[in-house]
């Protein structure tokens, strides 16, 4: 770190000693008992220095060792605040401050003016053209206290800016009791950041040193050092006990002069969170907003970003027709559009909605590396076809060969690979040149790791790669996140690994081109502060190449030194750094750009690179989200009104007059304050019709639960507000009256609320089993029923004389029949009102239809249901939805299924959910004599209806008296397995298990037919239950699993000298099994290389690979390794000593590579990541 310093202030003589409380720059006579130092928070009396965290949840280490803290001072620091960052030395200014106000009974007078440290013109201050101003990173500043023996009350010092938040120094005396109870008295000496701000939202990150400056030039200024995240409840830190009271009043020690002392902060400071930081203002960049746990995307996409060549290729993707909540190409468009554009940070959610993430996604962090190589790729293919295909692979892809080299004959072997990054291991390497050297270190394969090499057969060899290309932008992964095999998990490595500005790679080409050497520099560094469990992400670019670098912290984006870009984050221990470097925080990735091809790389992006396509698209889309932020702001002033036309009730089979589930609803936004007769013109002008022509009929709740039109006096109403007509519904749903067009009128008829009625006409066809909507009329009260048959009939299409039978539709399941024709409409129909319902149907009878009557029909329908039957053995399985009735059976709700499957009834088993989850539950046994009401009471309320089904490939009647097995089976050769599943009797045994297992295997020819019962166990096989055992005696649980297999032939009978001993395979560990263990017959006394022929046989291996088997007799964890030649078959060997009874039996170890591909190992917090779209 560069600090300015004065003639008097040497500054910070050895930046190693930041954390160390042993070098205060003070003579040997100055106060510094550092055990009665507090380092706290002037907020709060008691207290020591408070481990702030960060994001990790590691604490910081502090910057004085705190020993003989009593209790009094003790509190615990729970700092909620994110990740912070250490800022590099921009510039520097000193302020020097007066008080005239020392507390208590001081006299108010000026004091002298103290005159700060002048710089000193042999140092300099990186990035001097930077602006002097309220955004600076840091600054020095002064505060005199005059009469300071006087000195009762705290005491603030004028602000000054950094960061472009005040920053003041804060002096008060402190009283304690030392060891021997006696009272001290010191100088307490604390830095305030934004204490007069009300936001609980920002922090600010700082290190600071806190001086007191001498009055003699002969003695060193005393000082202390701190590093402290500021925010609203912390927003002061310091030193409790800065110096002994009595030690500053001493003029021998050379602080005071004329009842007066001057205190010095030098600060350097984080570009704060939470505040109005303008990153466009103060560095010309925008950053982008952190949805959770993306900061890693975000640092990468502002690395991607900067990479000019490929931001110009991704505005020329065509996207005109993508869909802009699916396209990648298209939300990275926008991004890089408003990143370009835009003044304040940009949101990445619909980027991340693109590639189909859900919000969980967000809130986890990937690998950055994958995460790069998937987003590549899916640039790579949409640039397919287009004007700028090529280009990921012609900015990122370099070339490398791998190769063999046989050391004593004249053979090798070479081939050609490709990469986009190249991972350095950093481990024990101490800069990028060794990591480089070790990645084409050669490595020799000789003893047991000989090559080989074909006809020459095996041989020691060289392996190694070279580089044969290097891509113009060179994407370096440091390693520093490796799997640790002893706690089985990944861990971080922070160690000091250094890289460098300008790197020259040449050497590690095979062929260097002197005409264009591979000389780069670094572009970017992303950087991590943290640990393997999480952590937080920044990266520092240089976006123009010229050495001017940017921090990019999410959302806040500032300039930053190169010292600070690079050299502070190589990382190291403790003792390796100084204060500004933090152990967790340092480099995992570089990015570098080949020197011949900056400019290109580089070059700026205009708005001609633009097309203009899209930048139409992308103002549009920012229009309408403007528009539709209007609304949601102003969504409080408005209401809804929903209305229906009588074409919507054509068509409806139920109750009312419309499906309140899939309403066809017009839709209408009007203010709420709006008059009734705005909202008719608003109506009229929609529909086309003048006012006269239209009249609006709002839907009412009624207290039976029904929903019916009902009048809207307009002549009263017109002046009122919608929303106090409405009675304050919102939405309101209103029944839209049209004049028809056929009618010949010129306006719709009149209606008198006091004499006439609104009433709706629905017909039942018994037939068809439907209800067809027949209209609706405005009708005297004291008309008779007789008066409306005709009508009825004629919009029925019947004829006029053919008779009816009237309903009166009073709520679902009530129907009422209507007797008499010859009364008034009022005395006829109970509690006569706007909107009631008749029904009607013909009075003849239909046969031979199972719902005759409309009462028929209502009643079936009240007990109608939607179920979605779920194929439980299918996974996601959406299922197909049916509507049945509650009063269904068991049998008739299996035929309706089987209908559907297309299979017989007898072949289903039904599954009820288990209670409120969306799983199956208990099977349905077939004699089931509840209703399908029954089985949807454990369905979640107001969620779809749900049964799980499941085929069998017996009858379920069967299947009831059956248990269900699962088992492995493999076949003769012992090379793959297969899951069975058997219905077995429930109180069968395991000879019937083995007869119903012959029902399911195929045999092969020669095959002896017969099956064994076995039981693995950690890859280790043993014989199983015997033939007569009783299934319910079986044991099943996760640790071991049956098997069943054929008896190979010459295993069919064992004689007396002959047994079955158990064959496991295993590598170099004998607790190490894998693979398919088999049985194997062996004989006393035959050679052990007899042995080895029937396991070769069995198993199938080349006779080259075979060579390499080791085999070892292990017994209760113990290895006893067989020497092939000598070994003779002796079957004690394969017996448990007597004093091991009831221990398991040796067993025969084969020792082998394992060439299955090995499982890979998550973080509980991880998953692969994918671009869904």
């Amino acid at each position: 770190m560069c600090l300015v310093c004065s003639p008097r202030s040497e500054g910070i003589k050895n930046s190693k000693n930041w954390s160390r409380h042993d070098t205060h720059n003070n003579c040997g006579n100055c106060y510094a008992a550092a055990d009665k130092d507090l380092l706290v928070s002037a907020r709060k009396n008691k207290g020591v220095f408070g481990f702030a965290k960060d994001r990790t949840g590691a604490a910081r280490t502090p910057s004085l060792n705190m020993n003989h803290v009593t209790g009094q001072y003790r509190r615990s620091e729970d700092n909620p605040q994110a990740e912070v960052e250490e800022m590099e030395t921009q510039e520097v200014t000193t302020t020097e401050s007066v008080t005239d106000t020392g507390g208590g009974e001081m006299d108010q007078q000026n004091g002298e003016v103290i005159i700060g440290p002048q710089p000193d013109p042999g140092m300099t201050v990186q990035d001097a053209d930077m602006e002097e101003d309220e955004a600076r990173s840091e600054a020095t500043f002064r505060y005199t206290v005059q009469q300071f023996s006087k000195l009762k009350d705290s005491a603030l010092s004028p602000a000054c800016y950094v960061r472009n938040l005040p920053w003041k120094i804060m002096v008060m005396p402190r009283n304690s009791h030392g060891q021997d109870r006696t009272a001290q008295r010191s100088l307490g000496f604390f830095l305030q950041c934004n204490g007069e701000s009300e936001s609980s939202s920002w922090s600010c990150y700082a290190v600071a040193e806190l001086r007191l400056l001498s009055v003699r030039p002969d003695v060193e200024p005393f000082s202390r050092k701190i590093q402290h995240l500021f925010y609203s409840k912390e927003n002061d830190w310091g030193f409790s006990h800065f110096m002994a009271w009595n030690d500053i009043l001493d003029p021998e020690k050379g602080y005071i002069k004329d009842d007066a002392i001057t205190l010095e902060v030098h600060v350097v400071a984080d570009a704060p969170h939470g505040v109005s930081w303008d990153s466009k203002k103060h560095t010309g960049y925008v950053g982008l907003k952190n949805q959770g746990a993306t900061c890693y995307m975000n640092s990468l996409l502002q690395t991607l970003y900067f990479t000019n060549q490929l931001r110009r290729a991704v505005y020329k993707m065509p996207t005109e027709s993508d869909d802009s909540t699916k396209s990648v190409a298209l939300a990275l468009q926008r991004v890089f559009h408003e990143l370009q554009f835009c003044d304040k940070p940009v949101g990445t959610k619909k980027l991340t909605k693109s590639f189909g993430w859900e919000t969980l996604d967000s809130f986890m962090q990937h690998d950055v590396q994958e995460f790069l190589r998937v987003l590549l790729d899916k640039l790579e293919s949409k640039m397919k076809g287009t004007c700028v295909e090529g280009t990921v692979p012609k900015l990122f892809e370099g070339k490398m060969i791998s190769y063999i080299r046989c050391k004593n004959v004249d053979y090798s072997s070479t081939r050609s690979e490709t990469f986009y990054d190249i991972q350095l291991n950093i481990k024990g390497k101490k800069n990028i040149d060794e990591s480089f050297k070790d990645y084409i270190a050669k490595e020799t394969l000789d003893g047991d790791n000989k090559y080989d090499a074909g006809e020459h057969g095996l041989q020691d060899a060289e392996k190694g790669v070279i580089f044969s290309a290097f891509p113009p932008v060179l994407h370096l992964h440091l390693m520093r996140f490796q799997y640790d095999p002893i706690t089985d998990c990944s861990v971080k490595f922070n160690d000091r690994f250094e890289f460098y500005e300008k790197i020259s790679l040449d050497s590690y080409l095979q062929e260097p081109d002197p005409s264009n050497p591979a000389n780069y520099t670094l572009h970017a560094v992303l950087v991590h502060s943290g640990d393997n469990h999480g952590g937080h992400y920044v990266v520092f670019i240089n976006p123009r190449g010229d050495g001017k670098w940017c921090k990019f912290d999410d959302d806040v984006v500032s300039r930053c030194t190169k010292q600070e870009a690079i050299e502070h984050n190589y990382g190291g221990h403790d003792e390796d750094m100084n204060m500004t470097v933090k152990h967790c925080t340092n480099a995992y990735m570089l990015v570098y750009i080949r020197d011949s091809e900056l400019h290109n790389v580089l070059q700026e992006v205009t708005d001609a690179d633009i097309p203009s396509e899209l930048a139409d698209r992308l103002a549009e889309e920012k229009r309408m989200e403007q528009v539709r932020r209007k609304e949601r702001n102003e969504a409080h002033l408005y209401m809804t009104i929903n209305v229906l036309l009588e074409d919507s009730f054509d068509g409806h089979q139920g109750n009312d007059l419309y499906d309140p589930d899939r309403p066809l609803f017009r839709v209408f936004k009007i203010k709420k304050m709006a008059l009734v007769s705005e909202m008719m013109d608003m109506f009229a002008d929609a529909f086309k019709y003048p006012t006269e022509q239209i009249r609006p009929w709002p839907f009412s709740q009624r207290s039976n639960q029904t929903m019916r039109p009902s009048m809207l006096d307009l002549e009263a109403d017109s002046h009122k507000a919608v929303i106090d007509t409405a009675e304050n519904q919102n939405p309101w749903t209103i029944f839209l009256e049209l004049l028809p067009p056929d009618s010949g009128l010129t306006m719709l008829p009149n209606f008198d609320k006091e004499t006439d009625v609104l009433l709706f006409f629905k017909m039942y066809d018994p037939k068809q089993k439907k209800i067809h909507y027949c209209g609706h009329s405005y009708l005297p009260v004291t008309s008779k029923l007789s008066e409306l048959v005709p009508l009825l009939n004629e919009r029925a299409g019947f004829p006029p004389d053919t008779e009816l039978v009237l309903y009166e539709e009073i709520r679902p399941n009530m129907i009422e029949k209507i007797t008499n024709f010859n009364e008034p409409l009022e005395k006829v129909l109970d509690e006569l009102m706007d909107g009631d319902i008749i029904l009607f149907e013909k009075e003849e009878r239909e046969e031979f239809s199972d719902l005759p009557t409309c009462i028929d029909y209502f009643k079936d329908l009240y007990y109608r249901v939607e179920v979605t039957f779920v194929d439980k053995c299918t996974p996601n399985d959406p299922g197909f939805t049916m509507e049945l009735s509650q009063r269904m059976t068991y049998d008739q709700l299996a035929r309706a299924v089987a209908q559907r499957v297309g299979t017989d009834p007898y072949l289903l088993q039904f599954f009820k959910c288990q209670n409120y989850k969306d799983s199956p539950g208990h099977p349905l046994r077939c004699t089931f004599e509840g209703t399908l009401k029954d089985l949807l009471v454990f369905s979640k309320p107001k969620a779809p209806k749900k049964i799980f089904y499941q085929q069998l490939s017996i009858r379920v009647n069967e299947l009831e008296n059956k248990k269900q097995f699962k088992c492995i089976y493999v076949g003769p050769n012992v090379l793959e397995e297969k899951e069975i599943i058997l219905y077995p009797n429930k109180r069968g045994t395991v000879a019937d298990l083995l007869e119903e297992a012959k029902k399911q295997i195929e045999f092969g020819e020669g095959s002896t037919g017969k099956l064994r019962f076995t039981e693995v166990s950690c890859n280790k096989v043993a014989l199983g239950p015997k033939e007569d055992t009783p299934l319910d005696h079986l044991v099943i649980n996760a640790a071991k699993i049956y098997r069943i297999e054929e008896v190979p032939r010459d295993e069919l009978h064992i004689a007396e000298d002959e047994m079955l001993i158990s064959c496991a395979h295993f590598q170099k560990e004998v607790f190490s099994t894998f693979g398919l263990p088999f049985l194997l017959k062996i004989k006393q006394g035959e050679p052990f290389t007899k042995v080895k022929e029937r396991i070769q046989k069995r198993l199938g291996v080349p006779d080259k690979e075979f060579e390499k088997y080791k085999f070892s007799i292990v017994a209760m964890g113990r290895q006893q390794v067989l020497q092939d030649d000598e070994y003779v078959v002796n079957l004690a060997d394969f017996r448990p000593l007597p004093n091991q009874a009831g221990s398991p039996k040796p067993w025969l170890g084969l020792d082998h590579v394992n060439k299955a591909p090995k499982k890979s190992r998550f973080n509980y917090l991880e998953k692969a990541i994918k671009i869904y779209n």
